[in-house]
């Protein structure tokens, strides 16, 4: 007898079909076919394990299992269920009318238990798209697909649970969520505040200036200055996820395997930090089985990336594209992906290896030309693709001590949003340009004119401290977001003033 239920294949971050045909005639035999890998291979002994411990019997049967389309790459423990649920059907142990109604997603246990597997949601937008009724997913895999509405989602806990329910004897918990509400209710107050970070002022400034306009920032400082600390505020004054975004990120940690059971969606924009030892596939994607890497997995939120001289310069390298593209390739001999890889990066780095170039009361040890060389481990292509860079100095005492509460969070965060609106509105009529930081140089020679007094000041700086070509446009960039902040249509000179301050290593002198 032949029958054929619905699984899905994860291709990137999206979910194509794939089909589930089993055919089964007098004989002895087993296979499965439709380039499977390792663990779909490795199915058998489970798939028949769990059937007789469920009081089904699959055995002394010539059995074939193709999974199409055949030229897709199949991998992974999902497959598990749809592929029982197709063999007790075709032996004729349950009705066979409602199998082309729901994808059916699960692991299986030796005693016939669903194992919770990984992207539940892409698989139900998939489901959605293709006009596919529901799915039947292990327990705690529920809510993530029903944030998908149009698509029924039901949990089990075993294979004979969905054996019943699709042969008509015993229902299943549908789980029904309105994703809307599920996303305003689930908001959460940041959990770093900058009304925790004392002092550092102006660092706060160019954070709220690099978030307002959507530019990745370097700091510049000795050892416990407040690099990290203040790094980790940035989500917290980012303006909130889009329920399109919640989504989009929601969908990467999800095929990453990263998205806790009953999770429903992330409501906090990600922040990823990863370890300076870090390899190139860990941190762009890849590996055999291309998988998101660090930089997709801060899509819509922030990279941090803390002592960034110490990175390996190639796999610092890699970023440069990521940074101006906002997507990731990664091609493999076995397949190619696409991820989404739009994200703030924000990078921290001591002045010097012993950390105490210009430190106000510490004398820094290192040797001549120390100082140069060790800024030129980040290449300058890559420095180029960062529009700010800020030196923070040590906290003094009196700051430290003081009683009184700095800005919130949430006072930044009204302004950085307010911000964010005025672009939005401006650049409506442009193509994937959203904030300023993405302006190319003809939408700045557009948008990001100064005024005379602007042009003289920007004209001056550029001769008294030396700064390069490259700086010149990021300045402008940078003022084009103060002047949002600050509500003025036009760059003023006060802006550009200001932008200036933020072009730190670019000045000749700087590290001599």
């Amino acid at each position: 007898m032949f029958v054929k239920t619905y699984n899905a294949a994860l291709v990137g971050v999206n979910a194509q079909c794939v089909t589930v045909e089993v055919s089964v005639e007098d004989g002895s035999s087993f296979s499965i076919v439709g380039l499977p890998d390792a663990a779909v291979r490795e199915s058998y002994e489970r798939i028949m394990t769990a059937t007789t411990a469920s009081g089904y019997n699959v055995y002394g049967r010539r059995t074939v299992i193709n999974l199409s389309p055949g030229d897709l790459r199949k991998e992974g423990t999902a497959y598990d269920l749809s592929m029982a649920v197709a063999l007790i059907a075709s032996t004729k142990q349950m009705k066979a009318d409602h199998l082309e109604e729901y994808i059916l997603l699960g692991e299986l246990s030796l005693d016939g238990k669903l194992r919770p597997v990984k992207g539940i949601l892409p698989i139900a937008l998939m489901a959605k798209k293709h006009q596919i009724k529901g799915m039947v997913v292990p327990k705690g895999n529920g809510k993530e697909g029903a944030v998908v509405n149009g698509v029924e989602v039901y949990e089990a806990e075993t294979l004979k649970e969905v054996v019943e329910f699709l042969d008509d004897k015993t229902p299943l918990q549908r789980v029904v969520i309105d994703t809307q509400k599920e996303f305003e209710q689930a908001k959460l107050s940041a959990t770093y505040d900058f009304a925790d970070v004392k002092g550092q002022e102006n660092v706060k400034r160019a954070m709220e200036v690099a978030a307002a306009g959507g530019h990745n920032i370097l700091l510049v400082g000795p050892p416990g200055s407040g690099k990290s600390m203040i790094a980790k505020r940035v989500p917290s004054i980012l303006p909130p996820f889009t329920l399109e975004e919640s989504l989009e990120s929601t969908k990467i940690y999800s095929v990453a395997g990263k998205l806790g059971l009953d999770t429903t969606l992330l409501v906090e924009r990600p922040f990823r930090a990863p370890h300076h030892s870090i390899s190139m596939p860990a941190l762009v994607g890849g590996g055999t089985s291309p998988r998101p890497g660090e930089i997709s997995l801060a899509h819509n939120g922030v990279l941090f990336l803390d002592e960034m001289a110490e990175f390996n310069r190639s796999v610092l390298e890699l970023l440069r594209q990521p940074l101006e593209e906002r997507t990731i390739t990664v091609a493999r001999a076995k397949a190619t992906a696409e991820y989404p890889a739009s994200f703030m990066l924000v990078a921290a780095m001591n002045p010097c290896p012993c950390g105490y170039y210009n430190h106000p009361t510490r004398e820094c040890t290192c040797p001549a030309g120390a100082v140069e060389r060790y800024l030129s481990r980040v290449s300058g292509p890559l420095m180029d693709r960062i529009d700010i860079q800020v030196e923070i100095a040590p906290i003094p005492f009196e700051k430290l001590s003081e009683p009184r509460p700095s800005e919130s969070s949430s006072a930044i965060r009204e302004r950085v949003i307010k911000a964010r609106s005025l672009q939005t509105e401006r650049y409506k009529g442009e193509p994937n340009i959203h904030c300023n930081a993405q302006l190319t140089p003809k939408l700045m020679r557009k948008y990001a004119q100064p005024d005379e007094d602007g042009l003289r000041k920007l004209k001056i700086a550029m001769d008294r401290f030396g700064l390069s070509a490259r700086a010149y446009d990021r300045i402008l960039k940078v003022a084009r977001t103060i002047a949002d902040l600050e509500g003025s249509e036009t760059i003023k000179g006060n802006h550009i003033g200001e932008a200036i301050n933020y072009r730190s290593l670019d000045r000749d002198s700087w590290g001599k």
